[in-house]
């Protein structure tokens, strides 16, 4: 207790890349208010920096008075630059400040009395370097987590500088387990050892429990108390052998107690009738949750995986090991999806942002785990103002994107059941500019040499497909054999149907008139271009926008695609029940629809013309052999469940 009633300010900033620990530091700044009348705890998240008016001035307001730093996971250089030269100044003058799980200039700022991490390592301070872990990546992180636990042990009876390294290694561990009550002791070690000036009343006079531990890879459920368990038999699975899928999920949430965007997801998956199986591991390698509850005795124990995390299966945004993803993935042999629940914006920002993902997201969410093999990008969440908790954000689901992401997957399992030759596969060709003599032409590459090369390796593994003598032959069966002619009409589209069928006609029809239009039209019915071979349907994409600026479909807000292009992908989808629909060729018009470039949501018109279909853009290679084209189907993932 402080003397005399005494409670002169304190002023602690806590800086972080995201929003993750702010739920958390909430709840913790109410009780340590209680201890420290005087305590102004404030945390500022990197990420609103470029957003929100005024965030990045108050950030530096408060490190510029601050008596108390914790600066972590600040490693964009951009973002760095905003605030050092703010946390240089202010580095001799606070009683402590504490970098870490960053860049080596904010890790160097740290300074705890003797303890100076930019002078020459030695003695104990030595140790430090042990965190950087095994040349091993695969071993690294588990590594790192053992040494922080046993380097405090170690320390505790050698003194001078060594107690000092000590205490960097403890707040360590209170940052890492970030839940509100690892937050409030973190706080209170520090001040208890290091307040100074007015502030040295509070030394020796705040307590401070041991950090929590927490499992370093589990399970979670919210129908469980305590939601996060170690054992699978723990979780409210059903016993019937309804499809199992597993999560991979972000620790730092569920410490934290952020889990509302996980939540939706479970809820969604069990809505759908699957099993869940939602795992975490500490760190960014997500391999240990695997190994522990999505393999038994070697072999899967779930039918596909869903990575929730937003960054990559081994290493996270700092590092990607794809090539041991790759090696964990192959012993799954399940399809493997991630979707992304969003740091950098607001679920409204998102909703309202034209672009969807910005190209950081893009990069860390999309890209990169796209290397090892991930599958149909998603967003599912992002923060939302908390009604009970007036100034914070909370995560939350997107409830649609949520109930696509659990269709999609429960679409991939029964893909991967149904047997082969019951599967219904369409291929989509580009044919631009239409009209053209164009179908079925890339620059530089064969596509009907691919696609006959497809049919002879769908038709080897089972499917039922008519495979022509000849490469010309398919093209032939497809175009027919007049130059700058029509595909043959496969199907048609009455009037009638569109208009009830079209749940967005009006927007069509404020674009391109009254159904039907005027593309691939016959009297009062929409044509389907194409031809089937068996089960396999190949057909040539609609028109997509106006003849002679093709391209304003692109750049027109507002806009939609014609009669034709939607009538198309609903006969794929309702008529002909695609199971999967692979795009051959350059590209195709598709992804060109009116919508987000990345992150889409349910307005977005790529979306809900392919539905939760699985769907793939095949980029044909200059007639592959048969061998080539069983490499890339491996190494494609939604290709391999067809």
């Amino acid at each position: 207790m402080v003397a005399n009633g005494a409670h002169p300010p304190v002023k602690v900033v806590l800086i972080s890349l995201d929003r993750q620990l702010e739920a958390a530091t909430a709840k913790a700044r109410v009780r340590l208010q209680q201890a420290i009348p005087g305590l102004s705890l404030s945390f500022h998240a990197a990420v609103d920096w470029d957003r929100e008016p005024g965030a990045l001035d108050a950030c530096k307001a408060a490190i510029d008075e601050a008596d108390l730093i914790v600066a972590s996971m600040l490693f964009m250089s951009h973002q760095i630059d905003a605030i050092l030269p703010h946390l240089q100044a202010r580095r001799e003058q606070c009683d402590a400040i504490v970098g870490c799980l960053s860049a080596a200039e904010v890790v160097k700022l740290t300074r705890l009395d003797r303890f100076s991490m930019d002078r020459p390592t030695s003695g104990p301070i030595a140790l430090l370097k042990k965190l950087r872990g095994s040349s091993d990546k695969a071993k690294a992180g588990a590594n790192q987590m053992k040494m922080l636990r046993q380097v405090p042990k170690i320390l505790k009876y050698i003194p001078g500088t060594a107690q000092d390294v000590r205490a960097y290694f403890m707040a360590l561990q209170y940052w890492l387990a970030g839940s509100d009550e690892n937050i409030e002791n973190l706080i209170r070690f520090l001040l208890n050892r290091y307040a100074a000036g007015p502030r040295e009343i509070y030394r020796g006079a705040l307590p401070a429990a041991a950090p929590v531990e927490y499992p370093d890879t589990g399970l979670y459920h919210p129908k469980l108390d305590p939601p996060v368990v170690t054992s699978r038999q723990k979780l409210p699975l059903s016993r019937s052998q309804r499809p199992t899928v597993g999560l991979l999920l972000m620790r730092s949430y569920l410490l934290s107690k952020d889990t509302g965007h996980y939540d939706g997801v479970i809820h969604a998956l069990e809505a759908q009738g699957m099993r869940v199986v939602p795992a975490f591991a500490s760190g960014l390698d997500s391999r240990e949750a695997i190994e522990s509850f999505f393999l038994k005795q070697g072999q899967p124990d779930i039918d596909a995986v869903v990575s929730l995390t937003g960054f990559s299966l081994v290493g996270g945004p700092a590092y990607n090991d794809s090539g041991a993803a790759a090696k964990m993935l192959a012993k799954l042999d399940v399809p493997y999806l991630s979707a992304q629940a969003i740091e950098f914006q607001t679920l409204e920002e998102w909703q309202a942002n034209p672009q969807g993902l910005s190209p950081i997201e893009s990069t860390m969410m999309v890209a990169i785990p796209e290397l090892d093999g991930a599958t149909g990008p998603m967003v599912f969440g992002a923060r939302m103002a908390d009604p009970d908790q007036p100034g914070v954000l909370k995560m939350r689901t997107h409830s649609e994107r949520a109930e696509m992401l659990a269709r999609r997957v429960k679409r991939l399992v029964e893909l991967r059941q149904k047997p082969a030759h019951q599967r219904h596969v369409a291929i989509t060709l580009f044919n631009f500019p239409p009209n053209s003599g164009a179908a079925g032409t890339a620059a530089h590459l064969d596509v009907f040499g691919s696609l006959y090369n497809t049919f002879k390796a769908l038709r080897a593994q089972g499917y039922k497909v008519d495979v022509p003598p000849s490469a010309e032959a398919l093209r032939a069966a497809i175009l027919g054999d007049q130059i700058m002619t029509d595909a043959n009409v496969v199907d048609t589209v009455s009037v009638d149907d569109h208009v009830r069928q079209e749940t967005r006609l009006d927007e069509i029809e404020a674009q391109w008139g009254s159904a039907p239009g005027r593309h691939q039209v016959r009297g009062r019915a929409i044509e389907i271009h194409g031809a089937k071979f068996g089960n396999v349907f190949v057909g040539l994409q609609p028109s997509f926008g106006y003849e002679g600026d093709p391209m304003r479909l692109l750049f027109e807000g507002g806009f939609a695609p014609t009669h034709a292009f939607a009538a198309y992908y609903r006969w794929l989808r309702e008529t002909f029940k695609a199971d999967a629909v692979l795009h051959f060729g350059t590209h195709g018009a598709l992804e060109f629809m009116p919508g987000k470039q990345v992150g889409l949501d349910q307005t977005c018109w790529p979306d809900y013309l392919i539905d939760d279909l699985p769907n793939i853009y095949f980029y044909a290679a200059n007639n592959p052999s048969e061998a080539a084209i069983a490499k890339r189907r491996s190494a494609a993932t939604t290709i391999s469940y067809l």
